[in-house]
């Protein structure tokens, strides 16, 4: 079994992405890595060469910034490093720049790789999420937070990278998938209150137009943690190739997690979530078999 992986990156170090602890975390599972790096105002470049394997092939890019509706040029950009996988490959793993894989998930996801990889009916992998918000002590636990997507796929080039690159499609239809034992750890919302805030400035304009991002962008240098509807307390270990960047976190933000933010409908559905494992009116841009 041959596997890939493939990622996308810009402005790594501008914006704080742990993008090296993305790769790195997936690296072991991989005969070969791919990183789409695109036209960066930074040494994203460098930073990308600096990771000591020889598994890693860069393809470089330049991203086409004129296209700002629904996140399409990040869909663009994720088309080209899948294309770029080798065609011996049986298996595709990605991962975004603000994600990372914990190791104890690796056996796990390599068992699941070995027992679908000839059942033909089986598209692709799916990921349980956990979203840090504000610092690696709290996770999102509201509905606004999405559950599970797809992570790993065939190696066939008719699915391609769907809207603004969450998820895949083939052919516009939904992946055929198996849920597995695995999480992936989702740290795009802990930053340094001023790198989050100018990510927020950068990232909304591959959806929006300036005058959307006047009115709904807060202002201001440093973005604001607290306006935030719930939050749990993380009581877990955090991937090992997270320990230096979780050593240099210097920022203060405290959560009371037993006041919560949420309206009569919220709180009722959250309940229903809670007690059941169903989440009424999710989206789902894949299909369990």
């Amino acid at each position: 079994m041959l596997v890939s992986g493939f990622t996308i990156v810009r402005n790594a170090i501008k914006y704080d992405y742990p993008i090296v602890e993305a790769i790195t975390s997936v690296l072991p599972l991989c005969d070969e890595f791919i990183v789409c790096v695109g036209n960066s105002e930074d040494g994203t470049l460098e930073l990308i060469q600096s990771i000591a394997s020889d598994k890693i092939k860069i393809v470089h890019s330049v991203w086409d910034d004129t296209l700002r509706e629904g996140g399409k040029v990040l869909a663009l950009e994720t088309n080209k490093a899948f294309d770029a996988v080798s065609t011996q490959s049986d298996w595709a793993f990605y991962i975004q720049g603000d994600e990372v894989i914990h190791e104890k998930y690796h056996p796990a996801i390599k068992e699941a790789m070995l027992n679908y990889k000839d059942e033909k009916e089986v598209e692709g992998l799916l990921f349980n999420y956990t979203h840090f918000y504000g610092s690696y002590r709290y996770v999102g636990n509201s509905r606004k937070w999405y559950k599970k997507e797809i992570r790993v796929i065939k190696n066939n080039k008719e699915i391609r990278s769907y809207k603004d690159a969450q998820g895949f499609r083939k052919n516009d239809q939904k992946l055929q998938v198996k849920l597995i034992n695995a999480c992936v750890y989702h740290y795009g919302w802990v930053k340094p209150p001023a790198a989050q805030q100018a990510k927020q400035q950068s990232f909304h304009k591959m959806w929006h137009q300036d005058e959307w991002l006047e009115k709904n962008i807060q202002a201001g240098n440093e973005f604001d943690y607290s306006q935030i509807d719930s939050l749990a307390e993380f009581k877990e270990t955090h991937p090992a190739v997270m320990s230096e960047r979780l050593k240099r976190y210097n920022w203060e933000f405290n959560f009371d997690t037993s006041k919560v933010k949420l309206s009569l409908k919220d709180k009722l559905l959250l309940g229903i979530e809670k007690s059941t494992g169903w989440r009424p009116g999710e989206y789902r841009n894949y299909r369990i078999v």
